[in-house]
């Protein structure tokens, strides 16, 4: 017999003070995407509040204060409605974000995208629809971001975002919001205030469309034909 099976098992402790500062961290990163904040705007946001610049280096009253803050911006912390998440679904959820930063549609929630989708393949919500109805919903949805200027060759991610940048700086040209010579990276640097860096990821397009966007938005009205 082994010895050790006369030992008593321990209970699991669990802290429940870091349980609580990993919910609250937990909290700050899904307001900050809820609420569409870029980068530079939640990192000057966190340290005006608490004096850091990472959720990890703040005290628990540090991240309280930041969390109220962000409730105060319009962040609710209640369970979202169940979402479709197949393939198909999680791109459509993409494209319309992304329409919503070009300017194509006006409300970028995953109500104004199920409205959308209910008028344009007839299911009463995306999570019931077949692939088929998903793949049409895809395909009305490059259609809009080609309207808009924004067309929908088959690039990887990185240049399918790169090219959205591009798409949205042409609004901001045709508003004259920048200049007409600028590159997307004139504009990442010169109107967002995004620092320059050597190698660029998809992930970095989508931070400079989303703060792209937020300038296209702030210039004023900007046509629209669903959402």
């Amino acid at each position: 017999m082994n010895a050790l099976s006369h030992v008593p098992a321990v209970p699991a402790k669990f802290d429940r003070v870091s349980q609580r500062r990993r919910a609250m961290i937990a909290m700050i990163h899904v307001a900050r995407k809820d609420l569409r904040m870029v980068d530079a705007d939640y990192r000057q946001a966190l340290f005006e509040r608490t004096g850091q610049l990472e959720t990890n280096k703040c005290t628990d009253a540090q991240l309280g204060t930041m969390v109220d803050w962000l409730k105060s911006k319009g962040f609710r912390a209640i369970p979202k409605k169940k979402t479709a998440q197949h393939p198909m679904a999680r791109k459509a959820r993409a494209m319309w974000i992304s329409l919503y930063q070009l300017g194509a549609v006006h409300n970028a929630s995953d109500e104004a995208l199920e409205a959308f989708a209910k008028r344009q393949i007839k299911c009463e919500k995306l999570v019931w629809a077949r692939q088929s109805d998903a793949r049409s919903l895809i395909e009305a949805l490059k259609a809009m971001a080609t309207r808009h200027g924004w067309p929908q060759p088959n690039l990887p991610p990185i240049q399918l975002q790169a090219s959205l940048c591009e798409a949205i700086l042409v609004k901001l040209k045709d508003k004259g919001i920048a200049p007409a010579d600028w590159s997307i990276h004139d504009a990442q640097h010169k109107l967002c205030g995004i620092e320059k860096r050597e190698a660029w990821t998809a992930d970095d397009y989508q931070r400079l469309a989303e703060a792209l966007g937020r300038k296209l938005r702030e210039a004023g009205p900007v046509e629209a034909r669903h959402g």
